[in-house]
């Protein structure tokens, strides 16, 4: 997943968010979770899995020595780290609608559960840009896009759909913005031809440019969370709405499981035909990228499903717990630390060396190691610093609700 940038502000965080004591979570590792009560530790084992994951693909120790399924595919394609986003997305839809009918049976309005969205997408963007916008608060080239920009503006449109549109309006708006972003690319020539679809020819690029010329990813080039893009990943946030809704009907945990497993395969197979005509990428979040990553997601999820709430083998996930239980918290801090960490200069052998060099070199490179492990080691201490972090907060009952 491409990251944005970090912040060394915390306190950003508590300013702009709710700390909240929550139940003795060690029981809900234990029980299954009440009937009626929103929550699936599933839910919770899946979305902290997905957070790790982010992490550790994140911040290897070198950029030139990575295993293959921890990079992005190249262009067209993928690989185990292109899932990872849409895989968040995905669980975005679900825990929203499983989040606003508890809420809802507790007799909170939609005028009021929109409020809080709002509320919430804003914040989420917020941190996303200061994100970025540190160390150098540069407004000229500042990047505009992200990772928790996307997420912010994909929640924010899906709550409108979830509380004020039914199933079949959200099943035509997911279809026209699949198909029309489908043709939308591969059909207007925006000075490259029609249908080119590299990285500087496609369309999406080309608009990206001409409204954000010095605020891309790729300065002048291109964005992976540009505007035209997030129309697509809209829906991978609509079909965790309808797996939602799908997790809270009145049917028996097994047809659930067994519901999202042929549903699940019905997406990857249609996401597999449509790469033909429409390559799978996770840079421009094609239509086919969107059902194939939708579908390999729901899977996941009905396996996780059946694993914790049906057989009841909960503590193996106890880490998951941990981390998705304050996911955005956990992952805008590893941001701002893997930041901090290449901007900030230590003295090493008489020269001034970046603070995440000086560890590396230090430590890391001082394994007994080939130079892929020991990058893979510097990821999984990293991964293993902010578990650490997740499980005090855990402990200590501390969910930063942002």
């Amino acid at each position: 997943m491409a990251t944005t940038s970090s912040t060394n502000n915390a306190a950003n965080l508590q300013a702009t968010t709710t700390v909240t004591a929550a139940p003795d979570a060690s029981r809900e590792l234990r029980a299954p979770a009440k009937a009626g009560s929103g929550r699936l530790i599933s839910l919770d084992i899946f979305r902290g899995a997905t957070i790790a994951g982010m992490i550790l693909v994140n911040n290897p120790g070198s950029w030139n020595a990575i295993y293959w399924p921890l990079e992005h595919a190249e262009w067209h394609g993928w690989t185990p780290t292109d899932l990872i986003f849409p895989f968040f997305l995905f669980i975005v839809g679900v825990s929203m609608v499983l989040s606003f009918g508890s809420r809802r049976e507790k007799g909170a309005t939609r005028g009021r559960l929109l409020l809080h969205a709002v509320q919430r997408s804003a914040i989420i963007f917020a941190i996303g840009f200061m994100l970025a916008f540190w160390p150098k608060f540069d407004v000229h080239t500042v990047r505009i896009p992200g990772v928790l920009q996307r997420i912010a503006v994909v929640y924010l449109i899906a709550a409108v759909l979830a509380l004020y549109t039914g199933r079949k309006m959200r099943i035509a708006v997911g279809a026209g913005l699949l198909i029309g972003y489908w043709l939308l690319m591969t059909r207007v020539n925006a000075g490259f031809g029609a249908g080119n679809l590299s990285p500087d020819g496609n369309l999406a690029a080309v608009i990206d440019r001409r409204i954000m010329y010095e605020h891309l990813w790729v300065k002048h080039r291109w964005d992976p969370e540009g505007l035209l893009s997030t129309l697509p990943a809209i829906v991978t946030c609509i079909l965790g709405v309808f797996t939602g809704e799908w997790l809270r009907k009145p049917v028996s945990a097994e047809r659930k499981a067994q519901g999202m497993v042929v549903a699940g395969a019905v997406l990857m197979a249609l996401g597999a035909a449509w790469n033909v005509w429409f390559p799978i990428n996770k840079n421009l979040w094609t239509s086919s990228y969107v059902l194939y990553t939708a579908g390999m997601a729901m899977a996941l999820l009905a396996l996780c499903y059946w694993a914790v709430e049906i057989r009841g083998w909960r503590k193996w996930g106890a880490p998951f717990v941990w981390y998705g239980s304050n996911a955005i918290t956990v992952y805008a801090l590893s941001s701002a630390l893997g930041k901090y960490s290449v901007i900030k200069r230590v003295p090493m052998d008489g020269k001034q060396v970046l603070l995440k060099t000086w560890v590396y070199h230090r430590v890391f490179e001082a394994l007994p190691l080939r130079p892929v492990d020991q990058s893979l080691a510097f990821a999984s201490c990293y991964v293993l610093t902010f578990l650490v972090l997740a499980w005090i907060m855990y402990r200590k009952k501390i969910f930063i609700k942002v």
